[in-house]
């Protein structure tokens, strides 16, 4: 059961690509989406720990974590929506590449030989993964991109602050995750919406408000399932069977999204992958 609930949380991000874009085309942009995707979350544990909201509020260490998630899902949600799947995956896994770099700086882990040869093995694949399809130098394919790797240099420091806050209870780490999750997306749609950068919020509608809330409900649940699996699994093989979250998104892609997986990018997310593994194996 805990491989399955790992399993289940990668499928779920895996596959979010979908629905998203669904409801982008109802009128719902992603960044509002992710808004209602972790309201629903927040009301949820709200209601099972009524007072982990205000413990949040009193600890300012943990507005940086309500931060560092809520770029990591507004970043991803948005870029998977609007680009070419496997790239925006590829680039948000470049994760091994940002946290050497955070846990020295916040952890004081210095890097090691093997952190070295992760992050040179991750840089390698970004730049096949970003290489043009015909050839020269790599380059950012706009706003998709970008956001990828926003995406997984905020999913990093979520990692790193979870880890140094660690003795914080569950709940109320949940609560400042999922309180990023609703605020950041907000306050940011809310500034680009005033400069017509994107859609103002929509006015409810059938097509978009029951898929959007009954997807909060599914995100819940996989958030979850990965604690449940995470708490009962080992650190490293967790980090490998998240990693299949790359092969639901690839896979999915190229079915139902009509991508083409060129040799580049094929080389270049067999060099993030191996970087992540080797990641996992170290446990960081």
């Amino acid at each position: 059961m805990p491989y399955l609930a790992l399993l289940f949380n990668a499928c779920v991000w895996g596959l979010s690509w979908l629905p998203l874009r669904h409801l982008q085309q109802a009128g719902l942009h992603p960044l509002w989406a992710t808004m209602v995707f972790f309201g629903v979350g927040a009301l949820c544990v709200a209601f099972w720990r009524p007072r982990a909201a205000w413990r949040v509020l009193q600890q300012p260490a943990l507005w940086w974590l309500a931060l560092a998630a809520g770029a990591t899902n507004a970043a991803f949600n948005w870029g998977v929506s609007v680009g070419e799947v496997v790239r925006v995956v590829l680039l948000f896994y470049l994760m091994p590449l940002w946290a050497v770099g955070l846990a020295w700086w916040l952890l004081g882990e210095r890097m090691s030989g093997a952190a070295a040869l992760r992050v040179a093995l991750a840089l390698g694949g970004a730049l096949l993964v970003l290489q043009p399809p015909g050839g020269g130098w790599p380059q950012f394919n706009g706003l998709a991109d970008w956001l990828g790797l926003l995406g997984g240099m905020g999913f990093a420091l979520t990692n790193v602050l979870l880890r140094r806050h660690g003795q914080v209870p569950a709940s109320e780490r949940a609560m400042a995750m999922f309180l990023g999750g609703l605020l950041l997306p907000g306050l940011v749609g809310l500034l680009l919406a005033t400069q017509a950068l994107v859609p103002a919020w929509p006015a409810p509608s059938a097509a978009w408000l029951p898929l959007a809330v009954a997807l909060g409900g599914v995100f819940l649940a996989s958030n979850m399932a990965l604690q449940y699996g995470a708490a009962r699994v080992p650190v490293h093989i967790t980090s490998v069977v998240m990693l299949t979250e790359i092969v639901f998104a690839a896979a999915s892609a190229v079915v139902w999204g009509d991508e083409q997986l060129g040799p580049a990018t094929l080389a270049g997310g067999a060099l993030i992958l191996t970087a992540a593994l080797l990641a996992a194996r170290e446990g960081g």
